[in-house]
């Protein structure tokens, strides 16, 4: 299936909502709207062109793993040089490596457009952005001197090697072992699964990083420590030494994305080098877990807008029946089925959950971009507790609705949309993953309720639902704005008084934490979209009013933002009632009570 990156709607996020020329002077990086909107567009080429027609193969091809080396889908390695050569790989590097420092705000478009083209592509050089992070951060001088510039311009790719056959959440249950040698560095040993782009054929190196135990480590989570493993290990002279004493022994056969390779890695005293400080491992890799955790959720946002171009094509294209009002085209033999109200139902969801999901994507990007790069040391400090706060809403809820969208798709195809050549199944079943990897969504859900809200007794969450309640008090005294601004306004109180219910809970029994955290983030989620449509209403009213020569444009946005507030936020009372039905009735059940 084609893609067409959304650039009207890009630029509208970008220039209108969050002001990016402004935010790019503010971190001094010097990038125009001229420019930025030069970046999109080439972008929109790249992913259109040369990606997006990969990823049916990719899913038929998949990979193979011959000899401990994996073949990936045909026109991979091509896309990827290309990827590289063009300078997209660097985007957002650091610039003292060789990185072009572009903002969150403006890359995560393109990061979306990858994603929709392509999820399988995108995995490779996703995690090697995290790991990037990482190494630049924590990393020792010597280390980033030998490592970090091939890394940033996508020569050698990265990876994260957490999860053991025993221990996937719980990271305590950790066994892979790294001894110091007399030279400074470790022999790293121990089996990794679920390593995406463990193994594959288009980077010259592929650097790991690897969480492993010292001899005398503390039991449990205390104890680990993070350890920079690579494929070859890179000399003095920037020469790369024989391969590492480390493998590829197997590829999963999965679901989805099966153009990305899932690897078990195993680690047979191969040499590699502490990052950061010894059993503080958690607390290094976590610096790219926020990062891969947000680069998740736009997987979920950019599936979500592949999945609603192609059931918008077909509904506008697809001929069945009149409409129920009568014929709306009697010189064809039916109506397109755009026509009926169940299809607009189901495309005005699509359209509004990853519209509105695009505005809080841009929205976690700038608190990102802050949390790093203000000047000021206490908005630096602001933004990343605000970022904090919205990772795990990012990564769960998008996700979440990623796959509802993508299945939505395939309902507006009826039948065709069970059918793989018309690519929706390939999008849901790729979609699947992403509720699953970088911490499962009800993971997500947790450490949202328990570190982000109970953890400040609900500080940050009150200051957020407190700028978007300024927001629906100004947008209710707008005549054209006053039925939305009330509705909305009434949910942020609800949702204020909401989040001190369930710390209550949460007090009086820990259980509940459990029992509200997956119905609270949706709840939340839910409300701030409703938060993020206000202000694009809002906007979109002061372009009319201005006689803005866009009037389809923007009567398209207050429609979409009309509808969400009406037919999608009232999913928020259900969770609401949910969470409130308390831990009682989930856990009073016997175990063996489930079998009967």
């Amino acid at each position: 299936m084609s893609y067409q990156a959304p650039l009207r709607d890009m630029r509208f996020v970008l220039h209108e909502l969050f002001d990016v020329s402004a935010h790019c002077e503010l971190l001094g990086n010097g990038l125009d709207r001229e420019l930025i909107d030069g970046v999109l567009e080439e972008a929109a080429a790249f992913t259109g062109n040369e990606i997006a027609p990969l990823n049916r193969n990719s899913d038929e091809e998949g990979c193979q793993l011959v000899d401990g080396n994996v073949t990936t889908p045909k026109g991979f390695r091509a896309a990827y040089q290309q990827f590289v050569d063009n300078g997209w790989a660097s985007m957002t590097g650091p610039v003292d490596f060789g990185g072009q420092g572009f903002p969150q705000l403006v890359a995560f478009t393109f990061h979306e457009m990858l994603m929709a083209s392509s999820l399988s592509f995108r995995v490779y050089s996703g995690l090697t952005e995290g790991a990037v992070l990482a190494l630049h951060k924590h990393g020792s001088a010597e280390l980033q001197k030998d490592y970090l510039a091939k890394m940033v311009s996508g020569q050698w790719t990265g990876t994260m090697c957490l999860t053991e056959p025993q221990a996937g959440t719980d990271l305590a249950l950790l066994r892979s072992k790294a001894e110091p040698q007399a030279d400074g560095s470790y022999k790293v040993s121990g089996s990794k699964i679920f390593i995406s782009g463990g193994e594959q054929d288009f980077s010259e190196n592929i650097v790991h990083l690897v969480l492993a135990r010292l001899p005398d480590a503390p039991a449990g989570v205390k104890g680990i420590s993070l350890f920079l493993v690579p494929k070859f290990v890179a000399k003095a002279d920037g020469s790369l030494s024989d391969k590492n004493a480390l493998s590829c022994g197997a590829i999963e056969h999965k679901m989805g994305i099966k153009g990305a390779s899932t690897c078990v890695m195993n680690f047979d005293g191969a040499t590699g080098w502490l990052i950061g400080d010894a059993n503080q491992g958690l607390a290094c890799m976590f610096t790219m877990m926020n990062d891969a955790r947000f680069q998740v959720g736009l997987q979920g946002l950019g599936i979500a807008e592949a999945a609603f171009q192609g059931a918008l094509r077909y509904a506008r294209e697809r001929l069945q029946s009149r409409g129920l009002a009568g014929a709306q085209q009697p010189e064809k033999a039916a109506d397109p089925i755009i026509v009926h109200p169940d299809v607009r139902r189901m495309l005005l969801t699509q359209k509004s959950l990853v519209e509105g999901s695009r505005m809080l994507a841009a929205y976690t990007a700038r608190q990102l971009d802050l949390e790093h790069g203000a000047s000021d040391a206490a908005e630096r400090k602001a933004a990343s507790k605000r970022a904090a706060l919205l990772i795990p809403i990012v990564k769960a809820f998008f996700t979440d609705m990623g796959q509802e969208v993508a299945s939505h798709a395939v309902q507006v195809y009826g039948g065709h949309g069970f059918i793989r050549e018309w690519g929706m199944e390939q999008l849901m079943r790729d979609s699947r993953i992403t509720q699953l990897y970088e911490g499962t969504n009800g993971i997500q859900a947790l450490d949202y309720i328990r570190r982000k809200v109970l953890g400040d007794g609900g500080s940050e969450l009150n200051a957020l639902i407190g700028e978007f309640a300024d927001l629906a008090d100004q947008a209710s005294a707008r005549p054209a704005l006053a039925e939305l601004g009330k509705v909305v306004g009434e949910r942020l109180n609800q949702w204020r008084e909401l989040s001190a219910e369930v710390i209550a809970m949460s007090q009086r029994d820990a259980q509940e934490i459990g029992a509200t955290s997956v119905d609270f983030l949706q709840y939340s989620a839910y409300v701030l979209l409703a938060g993020f449509w206000l202000q694009a209403a809002a906007k979109a009213q002061d372009a009319l009013d201005a006689g803005s020569s866009e009037i389809e444009f923007y009567q398209a946005k207050l429609h979409s933002a009309a509808f969400y507030v009406r037919r999608v936020l009232p999913r928020a009372s259900s969770h609401r009632e949910a969470l409130l039905g308390g831990a009682d009735c989930l856990m009073a059940m016997p175990e063996d009570s489930f079998a009967f």
